[in-house]
């Protein structure tokens, strides 16, 4: 299993920010979006503070992908 992050990632360029942006708006670590950017794990309190800051749903801004393999 694994995250997308395609939603968050459009929806920034919408509206016209940068991930810089998205870092200091959110009050996030540059570690966890460096993950997000790898499609990794971030806790769900990073995500919160994402849609909060976006004022959008977690449904907005990740998927997640599913192993089709097994």
């Amino acid at each position: 299993m694994a995250m997308n992050y395609n939603k968050l990632w459009k929806l920034l360029i919408d509206r016209g920010l940068y991930r810089k942006d998205l870092r200091e708006m959110a009050g996030i670590s540059t570690n966890a979006l460096a993950k997000m950017s790898k499609g990794g794990d971030v806790s769900t309190l990073v995500l919160g503070k994402i849609c909060t800051a976006l004022d959008v749903k977690i449904e907005d801004i990740v998927e997640v992908v599913l192993d089709e393999s097994k």
